[in-house]
């Protein structure tokens, strides 16, 4: 289940940029990656922090990719090393931030939330994931390990496609560009999950449909409050704004932008439709409900004068007819059976049977 309240620390009374991590305690040691690329070589390594980022002017592209923002000190080094703002490593450890995007010149950075759906479990993960954005590196900070940048890193090993031949803000795009394309996978399974909770309540619904109805209505929830910041984003990328982004690589943000669009619609669309499903759960409660009134109802209407002529021939008088004739119990008992066949088939002959 998206997590809408998540364990934090306060930060509040700390000095702006104060490193502090915000969000699921980790116990994990910080991972590095190091993809070291150009047209003609990639290299791929697990540095030690002192080396995480070379400071000698190779050409090339350098990806730095870190797992686990809650090493205050960790987080703090690769600050030093990139000429990171403070502010900004702030941002990165305080990992329930809004998507944004950030230009400080010299650098950019951008603030996403990445969306992975655990099939077993049915529910839909996230993480923050932050980018950093230099002319000649790029780095990303996840809170956990796994990602959805798998195809991205065998495209740099195998120089499939332009990005071995392109410069960092196209890395930069293309890391951008893999988490929304993963949205539609998780939106993929959303939908499944959409459709089989609208059959089974069209069919014979119960208390249990109506928590899934709930569930799936919070996680779209998660995802339109991911998805909407993150259009903000990318539709200021588009419009060229910073000088670290290259004329050529452009398009293929406006086209990451449309993406982001179509999920937002498909988003409102999947709510739409489990607004129309808890309707339609309503209603056939409602109609149950109805139907089982019904019943008890004609039971009702049936035993009122089988009830009467009970009571009536209860009543504690000396002479009543047929009181001491031999057939008379079995004469009122069939008058009572013939009551009640008369007002069976009259209800049939009304339709209300």
């Amino acid at each position: 289940m998206a997590r809408f309240v998540r364990q934090t620390r306060r930060t509040a009374g700390q000095d702006p940029g104060a490193l502090v991590h915000v969000g699921d305690v980790r116990q994990e040691a910080t991972c590095l990656t190091l993809f070291r690329y150009d047209a003609a070589s990639v290299d791929e390594t697990h540095p030690d922090l002192a080396c995480a980022l070379p400071r000698d002017t190779a050409p090339g592209v350098l990806w730095l990719n870190v797992d686990g923002v809650h090493d205050a000190a960790v987080v703090e080094q690769i600050g030093r090393m990139g000429d990171i703002h403070p502010l900004l490593l702030e941002d990165i450890m305080h990992t329930l931030q809004r998507p944004k995007l950030e230009d400080y010149d010299s650098l950019l950075f951008a603030s996403l939330r990445m969306l992975q759906y655990h099939e077993e479990r049915r529910e839909i993960e996230d993480e923050q994931v932050s980018l950093v954005l230099s002319p000649s590196w790029v780095i990303s900070f996840q809170e956990n390990p796994g990602d959805v940048f798998d195809p991205i890193r065998e495209r740099i090993r195998d120089g499939r496609g332009r990005i071995r031949r392109a410069g960092a803000d196209f890395l930069f795009y293309s890391l951008i560009d893999s988490i929304v394309d993963n949205y539609f996978v998780v939106l993929e399974h959303v939908g499944d999950w959409v459709e089989e909770v609208y059959e089974r309540v069209t069919r014979s619904p119960s208390q249990s449909d109506l928590d899934e109805i709930r569930l799936l209505q919070r996680e779209l929830l998660y995802m339109r409050k991911s998805i909407w910041p993150l259009r903000e984003v990318l539709s200021r990328l588009q419009h060229g704004d910073s000088r670290l982004l290259a004329p050529e690589t452009l398009p293929y943000v406006r086209d990451a932008y449309d993406h982001t669009v179509q999920i937002i619609d498909t988003v409102e669309t999947f709510r739409e439709m489990l607004s129309s499903v808890m309707d339609v759960y309503l209603s056939s409660l409602s109609n149950r409900m109805n139907q089982v009134m019904k019943m008890l109802t004609i039971i009702t209407t049936i035993f009122m004068p089988l009830s009467f002529v009970a009571g009536l021939y209860g009543m504690n008088f000396a002479w009543m007819p047929g009181l001491r004739s031999r057939v008379g119990y079995f004469a009122v008992l069939g008058v009572m059976a013939l009551m009640a066949l008369g007002m069976l088939y009259y209800f049939r002959r009304r339709r209300w049977l």
